[in-house]
């Protein structure tokens, strides 16, 4: 199944970006504060749950993870309601709860007036209003969209300003007159809103939609391609008619793209749909993003706007949690004085290779071919072309089926083009591993530099210069760099994230030391411990089972050994870095200068006296 990132899939939206219907679920809502489909169904359990049990529903947290696996394993012995994550799950709990339609719609009307719309409603809504994208459907019920667009179209005069055409279930000939006459933008609410006198929340009606509305979606999806955001695909009424349209000869001219926080997540239904859709000859994507929020970020960043649109959509977006700090230029009081992990990166290479092929190429599948031919170099996407490190010879040799063609050389600035960072980052975290006794590890979430335990069939000459290398690392930890974790088995091996970074007007290789944790994939859900960097915490993440280990190996490490540790790795990383030990005339290789000296929290490391150690 073909998985691109959001930025991928944002730059090829910027082309065209009115030949896109988008389709929002309720995790599109999540972030404007309206609570999900999971997180009413959990709400939902809990209410039957005090029913049942007579608890007061006061003392139940529906949030906490002990009270949600007494509430689950309470229904899987009472078989009340569907097991847990079952398509009519929602459809069931909900008509448990509230068997009246007037009180379900009451509900509806509670959880509507909890949101207000999001950063990525004003990205949507200026879309909207400026004429970029002609049509929404959504299954949900709140006003988000409609409130977002107003605003956002009463910045724009008359003359440019597109106004929005709202469709229900009970309002579905609007929806079809829209189609009729082209009459762009149209806001398709496919199981009504909060207004509507018609709801669609329990088994029986969401097992057939209102046959007008279903018409609309299938109509539209034959004229552009979609975006699927948000949306569980529980829904068989939805599924089946997305379905329809790939029996249509014209379906999905553009593709059918879904959104998702991870592709393992996904239903089997929708998987079914993707892969029915490529069997069909439709270009078919899963798009990875977090949530709709980036997703609409990443849209936000390469598509034309007014700029009173643009003024608007940067203003609703949230201040970031971490913030660049200025380092002080002037001479500190006495204070506390703090080290940072990270040296000097006193020179950068300033070009790389240009590289042309006349067959394009994915990156990941030169990236591929690379690796396949154990090849001496990497690769960046620049525009329409390429920027390389390594081995000419490799290069032409592992990219031969795409006809690549070497065009001299092309300058690098990585403060203007983040290509060119990306290339260097790659770059240097080889360069740091080279020659020393470290392994590098690039994945898409971050760079990491690892201790290095040896090679099979290891002489006695090499391993007494490993040995030799790491002992002031060694002394540092105070214990093994690398090994196998009791009881559990798993290797481990000491090792620092990298990062390449500008502050102070200077390059900076900043290193954060941790342990590194090879989990069976069963297993596999963090390498610490802890959830990922940026990812939300779920019921269903599980620590990892190195996570006490990781804890205690850890906890006795106070500023002394950190500094110790510091210093080690410094120590390590100083002095000339080659990415790829090129000979001359072999390509371009890509060579950094690592200063000896860490960063502190005073401009200690810009004194004449530590120039002459650099």
């Amino acid at each position: 199944m073909p998985v691109i990132t959001a930025q991928q899939f944002a730059a090829k939206f910027a082309l065209q970006p009115n030949q896109y219907a988008w389709f929002l679920g309720a995790g599109a809502s999540a972030s404007a504060g309206i609570p999900t489909g999971y997180a009413m169904i959990r709400d939902f359990k809990a209410q039957l749950f005090c029913q049942e049990t007579k608890l007061p529903r006061r003392e139940v947290d529906a949030t906490d993870p002990l009270w949600v696996e007494r509430i689950d394993d309470f229904f899987k012995r009472q078989a009340i309601l569907p097991p847990t994550g079952d398509t009519t799950e929602y459809a069931k709990a909900f008509e448990a709860v509230y068997p009246s339609e007037r009180d379900r719609r009451a509900y509806i009307d509670s959880q509507v007036k909890l949101g207000r719309p999001s950063f990525a409603h004003r990205v949507l809504a200026s879309l909207l209003s400026a004429g970029h994208t002609p049509c929404v459907f959504t299954t949900n019920f709140d006003n988000l969209v409609e409130t977002a667009t107003t605003v956002a179209g009463q910045l724009l005069e008359p003359a440019k300003r597109r106004n929005l055409v709202v469709a229900a279930i009970d309002s579905a000939e609007r929806a079809k007159r829209c189609l009729a006459e082209n009459d762009w933008p149209l806001l398709a609410k496919i199981h009504g809103d909060f207004q509507s006198i018609e709801l669609k929340n329990t088994e029986g009606e969401l097992a057939e939609q209102d046959a007008r509305m279903r018409a609309v979606l299938v109509e539209a999806c034959s004229r552009f391609a979609l975006i699927i955001i948000g949306y569980s695909g529980r829904d068989a009424s939805v599924m089946a008619a997305l379905n329809d349209v790939l029996k249509e000869s014209a379906s999905f001219p553009g593709g059918i793209y879904w959104v998702t926080r991870s592709p393992s997540e996904l239903l089997p239904a929708v998987k079914e749909l993707l892969l029915t859709s490529i069997s069909k000859g439709v270009e078919a994507h899963i798009v990875q993003s977090q949530n709709f929020d980036e997703f609409g970020g990443d849209i936000a960043d390469v598509v034309s706007l007014d700029e009173v649109l643009e003024q608007h959509v940067h203003a609703g977006e949230a201040s970031p949690i971490v913030r660049p700090v200025p380092l002080p230029t002037h001479e500190a009081l006495d204070a506390l004085i703090l080290r940072c992990s990270a040296v000097r990166v006193l020179t950068l290479p300033t070009v790389a290779r240009r590289l042309l092929l006349q067959k394009p190429a994915k990156i990941s599948e030169i990236r591929k071919r690379l690796s396949e031919a154990k090849a001496r170099a990497t690769v960046a996407v620049a525009g329409n072309e390429y920027a390389a490190f390594g081995s000419d010879e490799g290069l032409l040799s592992a990219l031969a089926e795409f006809g690549p063609t070497l065009a001299g050389t092309v300058e690098l600035n990585p403060l203007a083009h983040s290509w060119a960072l990306g290339l260097l980052y790659d770059a240097l975290t080889r360069a740091l591993c080279r020659g020393r006794p470290l392994h590098p590890r690039l994945q898409a979430r971050g760079h990491s530099v690892l201790v290095s335990a040896g090679y099979p069939n290891e002489d006695e000459e090499r391993l007494k210069k490993r040995l030799e290398a790491l002992s002031p690392m060694k002394a540092a930890y105070g214990a093994d760099l690398h090994g196998n974790i009791p009881k559990l088995g798993c290797p481990f091996n000491e090792a620092v994230r990298i990062r390449l970074e500008q502050a102070a007007s200077h390059w900076w290789c900043i290193f954060d030391p941790y342990t590194s944790v090879d989990l069976p994939k069963e297993a596999e859900e963090s390498t610490d411990g802890e959830p990922s960097p940026g990812e939300p915490r779920s019921f269903q993440w599980k620590p990892s089972p190195a996570g006490d280990w990781l804890r205690e190996r850890w906890a006795q490490r106070y500023n002394k050994k950190w500094s110790a540790i510091i210093n080690a790795w410094s120590g390590l990383f100083k002095g000339e870095g080659r990415a790829f030990w090129l000979e001359d005339g072999q390509g371009i290789d890509a060579v950094f200068q690592i200063g000896a000296v860490t960063a502190w929290s005073r401009p200690s490391h810009d004194h004449p006296y530590f120039h002459g150690g650099r």
